[in-house]
Parts: C-alpha cells; structure tokens; sequence
C-alpha cells in the first residue's frame, strides 16, 4: 500500500479546490504506478519492459494530441553495444614498496562498461591528479606538469570552493575523454568517506548491471579502449603507499575544498577484464505541441525526461527489480500533466514544445546524447530545455533550485515565475555532487542550448536536507524507489505548474534564451 503524506497546503482550499487539486495529484501519480509497475521489469534500455512503458508515454501524447516527431513516428531508434563485465573472469592486482595485492572484483574495485570497449589486459603506473579538474580558464589546473601518457590517472572527488559547482562539473564530465586524447590508459575515482552518496555495497550490487555505449565509434567518448574504475573508499589508502602522502589527510583536505596536490604513485596497476557484448537496440519517444504563432512555431522549447531506469538486477531483501518510481518515472509523470496543462491552458505556447522522453540516462546520458547530435528537427531551432529528474517529492515544495539558472537568461524568466507563484529560488546546496551534469539536460547544454533542471529547493543542514540524503542513502538507486515510499503527489503538482509556466514565458518571448556574457557554457552555444 502506498503511503501519502499531508499537503498543508490543501487545508487552505475550498472543498471544489481541494477535489480538483486531488483529482491532479491522483492523476499524476496514476502515471507513476503505471511506468514503475513490477509489469514494466524496471525499464532497462531496449528491455521488453521499457517497450511497455513507453507504449504507455505514446498513448499519453497521443490522446493529447501531440504530433510525432521521432524519425519513425513516436521513435527514435538507437544502435547500442550491451557490454557486461564478468566479475568471475575479471582480475585486479596492486603492485608496490609493499609488494603484489589482489584487488577483488567488483567488491574492491568497480570496473565501469560504459563509454566503449574495455582494455582486456593492462599493466600501467598510477600517477595522482588531486581533484583532477583541467581548467586552465579558472587558474585550476590538477593536470598541469604531470605526464599522464601511459598511465592510469586517480583522482579524488570535490574541488576548490573558489571554482563553482557547474564549471566543476563539466570538468569532471569531461576528463576520461580529455585524458584518453592526451594518451592515458584510465582512470580511477576516489570518493572521500564523507562525500559517499550511495553505500559502497550498493555500488557493488549495481556494478552487475550491463552498460551500454553507442555502436558508431564516432559517437564514443575514446576511440580506444579505456579503463574506468572506482575503488571502495575503505581501501583507498593503499594507493598511497610509499608516496610520501596520506590519503586522511588528502580527504580531509578534499572535504573541505582546501589544495590538494598531484603527484607520482609507487604503485601500479595490472588489471585482466573478461566481459560479454551484445548489439541492442534503445529509442527515445518524441512528440510535438505545435505552436500557435506561425514564426515562431519553427523553433522549439524542449522539454525533457528519461524513462529507462536500472532494470532487473541484483537482488536486495528478495527484490530485484529496481522500478525507478521517483527516478524517473515521475518526471515522465510530470512530462504528460505539463502536456495536458499546456494543451488546456487558454494561453497557448507561441513557439513548439517538443518533449524528449529519452533512453539510457541512467547508462551515461546517451539517449540525449544522441538526440541533440543527430536530432529530429533543425539543432539550431532549439531554443532551450526544460529538464525534469528525479524532483523528489518527499517534503513540501517550498521553494526550487533550477540548477543552470545563474548561466542563462532561463534563469530570469524562472525567477519571474517564482515570483508570482512565491517560490524562491534556492541555490544548489551541494555543488559537488555534480548534479549539472548528472541528467539530459547536460547533453543540451553541451549542443550550446541554454537549459535548466528542475528540483525542490532546500538548504543544507535543514531538515529537508535530512530527508533528501536518507533518501539517496536507502532507496536510490535500489528496488525500493517503488511506489510503495512515502510521497507527497500534491506537491509534485506544484511544480509541475511551476515549469508549466516558465515553459510559457520562454515559447512566448520574442527573444530566444541567451547564455549570460559571464557563463563558461556560453562557448558551446553553435
């Protein structure tokens, strides 16, 4: 049975008010029980389960009269390469001062699939890169004077305070594919103690999931094989040895975004990768809300949302389907109410709402990816992105935290927005979890289209921020994001006005959305 929490907010409606607000709220949740059914096997990309539940998106759009506008029909079909790494034939040995260690997989070190073919075989040095932050335009370069050619580079997680959380993140996103071009053979992350997110037994569970990466090389982040790992933060320390440095205090230092120095490793890695591939095909669901005015309807405001999630995968207390109920089945959710709201509004939008219900985010963005590298309608008639993930409808929505909206004149029209419906606007709270590049909206900005990523707005060390880090800590990401947690539907109406409305600005201005003078992603704007 599914539990609902108050809304405050509904005591304060007429009886008439209140029935509507909740048929809203029972409607939107309606779509999440549906797309996070059991029936739906957790979605995985190109899984009869996301077959399913997209059928279900078409039907939505459909009966709302959204047009197609997939290159066929609803579908924008994807050619990925599956690729699973077999623990069982996989190997991993640390070799320094103190000797040859074995690194169990995937409980020491987590072999990544993603991005491209793996290296069957490797024996390389391992250099330090601190932070590993190339980003010589904001004076912060971990990369500078080290030879990474050959060599498997590690890297610690957070950044200096000085240097703001998206710039950070687009770094960080970045980095494999730089340091493969300058000839380094991989890469492994270390999270300090203090910044872990998710359980490392969790990461452990997730790490038998298959990754996909796309069949066209051209498509790929290295055109050769690359490693990427991540390596329990328990064992973290040994990397260290004979180094002259300690990883305490290199944590210590990274969790208060103090310098952190890069330097030679005494160690090196050998690694011996077994892993299974397979061709798979994904898509994405598009469809179209023309616009009413005959000029400005050959441009687009994109509206985003993915549906794959992890699938079926390994079991935790008897549950192995990992039905994606908040992540994201609810943003699809909020995708289709938006839709219906915009359809039954009287004020219509000037420019085309083109929504983008996207694959295999979960898997590196690559539905996104794909669409804005090889879309459906001219590139450069998309005006903007409105990106929904995960929003996290656990307590009540007070205020918002459009992430991007300090890069890009969005950032004005979503304030005007939070005026009028007198929800303040809260800057991210925890810009190292790298959130601005971790969703679709990434792949937007990247292809120079201004966009925002909507979530509920809080402030660390409250409360709420309690809840949202309980929540990441015991339910993201497992089989227990299902439809049986605590929620608040009431509130995700809320936003979902909340964007409908900055959804109506931006179609409705003459002027198309401009990147701020100021904003580093100004530069990938074509």
């Amino acid at each position: 049975m599914r539990m609902i929490w108050p809304c405050f907010s509904l005591a304060l409606l007429g009886a008439s008010a209140q029935g509507a607000a909740a048929d809203r709220a029972g409607q939107w949740w309606a779509h999440v029980e549906t797309l996070a059914s059991d029936a739906n096997e957790g979605r995985a990309t190109g899984s009869r389960g996301f077959e399913r539940a997209a059928s279900y998106v078409v039907d939505q759009f459909r009966a709302l009269g959204l047009k197609p506008a997939g290159s066929d029909g609803y579908r924008q079909p994807i050619d990925f390469v599956e690729q699973t790494i077999l623990a069982d034939g996989s190997s991993a040995v640390l070799a320094g001062p103190s000797g040859d260690r074995a690194l169990a997989i995937p409980s020491d070190l987590i072999l990544s699939g993603s991005g491209g073919p793996v290296p069957q075989t490797l024996d390389a040095p391992l250099v330090f890169a601190g932070y590993g932050l190339h980003l010589p335009e904001a004076g912060h370069d971990d990369f500078a004077g080290i030879d990474v050619k050959g060599k498997i580079v590690v890297v610690i997680s957070g950044g200096p305070a000085t240097i703001s959380g998206a710039l950070k993140s687009h770094a960080r996103s970045e980095r494999a594919s730089w340091l493969a071009r300058r000839g380094a053979v991989g890469l492994i992350t270390l999270v300090t103690p203090r910044q872990v997110e998710i359980p490392w037994a969790r990461r452990i569970a997730l790490s038998a999931q298959p990754a996909l990466y796309f069949k066209d090389p051209a498509l790929r982040d290295s055109p050769v094989p690359f490693l990427s790992a991540q390596l329990d933060p328990e064992r973290s320390a040994m990397l260290f040895d004979g180094s002259g440095h300690d990883f305490a205090d290199l944590a210590k230092a990274a969790d208060s975004s103090a310098a952190v120095p890069s330097f030679v490793l005494a160690q090196r890695l050998r690694v011996r990768t077994a892993a299974r591939r397979a061709d798979l095909t994904g898509f994405n669901v598009l469809a179209v809300l023309p616009g009413s005015d005959r000029r400005l309807a050959r441009e687009y405001v994109v509206l985003s949302a993915h549906l794959d999630g992890y699938g079926v995968g390994t079991p935790i207390k008897g549950d192995a389907i990992y039905n994606g109920a908040f992540d994201n089945a609810s943003g699809v959710a909020s995708l289709i109410e938006i839709a219906r709201n915009l359809q039954a509004g009287e004020v219509k939008p000037r420019r085309s709402i083109l929504f983008a219900v996207v694959t295999g985010e979960e898997r590196g963005l690559l539905g996104s990816e794909y669409f804005t590298e090889r879309p459906t309608v001219r590139r450069g008639a998309m005006v903007a992105n409105l990106n929904f993930d995960m929003a996290l409808p656990i307590f009540p929505l007070t205020s918002v935290t459009p992430i991007g909206y300090d890069q890009s004149s969005l950032g004005q029209q979503a304030a005007a927005v939070s005026a009028q419906m007198q929800l303040p606007i809260t800057p991210d709270p925890f810009p190292d979890r790298n959130v601005f590049i971790r969703s679709d909206q990434y792949s937007f900005i990247r292809a120079g289209i201004p966009a925002l990523f909507f979530k509920y707005g809080f402030k660390a060390g409250t409360p709420e921020a309690e809840v949202e880090k309980a929540w990441r800590a015991n339910i993201y990401h497992s089989p227990f994001d299902d439809t049986n947690q605590p929620v608040l539907p009431a509130e995700s109406v809320k936003l979902n006005d909340y964007v409908t409305a900055v959804t109506l600005r931006v179609a409705n201005e003459d002027k198309r959305p401009q990147w701020n003078k100021d904003s580093f992603f100004r530069r990938f704007a074509r």
